[in-house]
């Protein structure tokens, strides 16, 4: 079921909206509050920051990072976290460090970059995606097939609303419509059989 656009809403109604927006907004920070954990991402990767005691080196710890499957512990106790990754990464561009002997930083490459994740690993709790505001960025940030796409649907849209604007500005049908009455065009051709003199073609 499709949300109701804020403007069609009363006052009473909007403000009862944002305020369970906020109510929602503070459990999902709350929530990320207890992960052993912080972590952000963009489109293309995750990074995420796991503290440690101060003093902890390379060597004290247990580190797996599969396709599938995350794992950080200090040798020899329960790990800090264990779980299925919420999606795909890609092993090989994925890494991880320890800074200044307290922090260890993972940086993960997303196999789908396309998405945003709602989660780091399957069992803990989610954010809501729809709410994202990404950082700005450039085109030029992008895989060149990722790029190519992004491009190809940007000049596309374009096109067709400058399309529909001309066509709206002479009463003429937008794209849409006229998809509709080609199709309708096709359908008369392959059934001759068919009367269609009393037919009317409706948006």
């Amino acid at each position: 079921m499709s949300e109701e656009p804020i403007d069609n809403l009363t006052p009473a109604e909007r403000a009862a909206k944002e305020e369970q927006e906020k109510l929602e907004k503070k459990k999902e920070e709350e929530e990320q509050a207890q992960l052993p954990y912080s972590w952000k991402q963009t489109l293309q990767d995750v990074d995420i920051s796991i503290p440690v005691p101060k003093g902890t080196r390379a060597r004290d710890l247990e580190i797996v990072l599969k396709k599938s499957q995350f794992k950080v512990a200090l040798k020899g106790q329960a790990p800090i976290v264990e779980d299925e990754f919420s999606h795909a990464i890609k092993v090989d561009d994925s890494t991880w460090t320890v800074e200044d002997q307290k922090e260890v930083l993972v940086h993960l490459e997303k196999v789908n970059q396309m998405q945003w994740w709602d989660s780091v690993v399957k069992g803990a709790p989610k954010i809501n995606t729809q709410k994202i505001q990404p950082e700005n960025s450039q085109l030029s940030d992008l895989d060149g097939e990722t790029r190519a796409m992004v491009e190809k649907m940007m000049a596309s849209t374009c096109r067709s609303m400058i399309f529909d604007q001309r066509q709206k500005a002479m009463n003429k049908p937008d794209s849409d419509t006229l998809k509709k009455e080609e199709m309708f065009a096709k359908f008369k051709q392959q059934h001759p059989e068919m009367d269609f003199s009393n037919a009317k073609f409706t948006e």
